[in-house]
């Protein structure tokens, strides 16, 4: 895809327009149907999943819930995802792996606090809230770990609260993908019940617009350079008069 940051404001208004043009007004309907219920406000965040059905199931049920951001934390796995699986949810959500050689865990827990974010565990081994319990009064993170060994140290550590699901079976812990859907079909709904902004900026709004446009559009770059060369003779001419 193109990166679109150099556009602002109402350059970036044009430049939606332009695309849309491109696809059938019943599929940009969908997109401005969809955009609307996008959030920042909860976030997932994936720590070393290694079996790719279960990723790409998580990818699923976030974007049927209106999750955007799915973080991606690699320290010994890849994380892979199952196309069979994801049927297509991962082109419309934003994936931000960490993958560098330092701990990932660490530098992306820590990016998330400095923007605003808490970060709650999903662990069944700690004192912890319930879906229906947990405060929603800031920006919040899900961590979740492998089903085999969970979470690392490292991220029960920095974690400043955690989360389970109650369960009165000898089974102590469900599938990740299923425990997620779990999560968000609670936590979600009470996010845009709850007093706190939880919608996407219109800046934000049109950034995803514009990734989901170019996704959606044969030969974007193509048409992009296209607009650009016109805005350019258009901001030429209208400088003559």
């Amino acid at each position: 895809m193109v990166n679109v940051d150099e556009y602002t404001g109402p350059d970036k208004q044009k430049l939606i327009g332009y695309l849309q043009s491109f696809i059938t007004p019943q599929r940009y309907a969908k997109f401005l149907e969809v955009i609307k219920n996008r959030t920042r406000f909860l976030t997932i965040v994936l720590e070393d999943i290694y079996q790719s059905h279960n990723a790409s199931a998580v990818l699923r049920t976030c974007d049927c819930f209106g999750i955007q951001d799915v973080h991606i934390i690699e320290n010994r796995n890849k994380y892979e995802v199952n196309p069979d699986v994801a049927l297509g949810s991962s082109k419309w959500l934003n994936l931000i792996t960490h993958s560098g050689p330092e701990n990932n865990t660490v530098k992306c827990l820590t990016n998330l606090k400095k923007n605003g974010y808490r970060i709650i565990a999903a662990t069944p081994h700690h004192i912890s809230f319930t879906p229906e319990t947990l405060p929603l009064d800031q920006k919040t993170a899900l961590l979740f770990g492998t089903e085999l060994t969970g979470l690392t140290r490292e991220a029960l550590d920095m974690a400043d609260d955690y989360i389970k699901i109650p369960m009165v079976g000898f089974t102590e812990s469900l599938n990740i993908s299923v425990s997620v859907a779990i999560f968000l079909q609670t936590l979600a709904h009470r996010a845009r019940s709850g007093p706190n902004p939880w919608q996407l900026t219109e800046e934000e709004q049109n950034d995803i617009l514009l990734s989901w446009l170019q996704q959606s559009i044969n030969k974007p770059e193509m048409l992009i350079r296209n607009f650009n060369e016109k805005e350019i003779i258009r901001k030429t001419s209208d400088k003559k008069f």
